[in-house]
């Protein structure tokens, strides 16, 4: 989506609204299986003493398999995003300016770009999930398992010490 910003580009304090769902149908991340509620971004571009200012949420709630257990879950996702545009870069090491197009901003490419670099890198159930048994398979978070860990071989004389008692 474009948003027209030529009302505000040269009135300080000029505001434009925004509310709308960016397609991220697109997307393809491993871990997530559905999205339950698209992706939805509201928000603002503000004109502080010439210098534009967008200011955004954007949230979304999706069905996602725990990396390590493979148990499904909701996962809510809630984004702050803030950003300055640019008729050209001073900065060029600052990700977080946008260049306009004449007098339109990008949407798309600020939220989208916001919503994929915040997105988890490994997606977990909950933080302390103690995933499967690599032996039997069982879900460690609903029960332990009767398997007995394998014994590193070059670590075996020491459990020697816990039995010569």
């Amino acid at each position: 989506m474009r948003i027209d910003l030529h009302e505000i580009i040269n009135v300080p304090g000029g505001t434009v609204s925004f509310d709308y769902e960016p397609d991220v149908s697109h997307l393809d991340f491993y871990s997530v299986k559905e999205v339950i509620e698209p992706l939805r971004a509201r928000g603002h571009v503000r004109n502080n003493a010439g210098v534009l200012v967008l200011k955004a949420e954007a949230s979304t709630k999706l069905r996602c398999a725990c990396d390590r257990c493979a148990e499904e879950y909701e996962h809510a996702v809630r984004l702050d995003i803030e950003a300055v545009l640019a008729d050209k870069l001073h900065d060029e090491d600052n990700p977080d300016i946008y260049l306009l197009d004449g007098d339109y901003a990008d949407l798309d490419e600020i939220i989208i770009t916001a919503y994929v670099l915040e997105m988890d890198a490994k997606f977990l159930c909950k933080p302390d999930c103690k995933g499967l048994c690599p032996k039997c398979g069982r879900n460690l978070n609903k029960a332990p398992c009767s398997c007995k860990g394998e014994i590193n071989p070059q670590l075996a004389v020491l459990e020697q010490l816990l039995t010569d008692k």
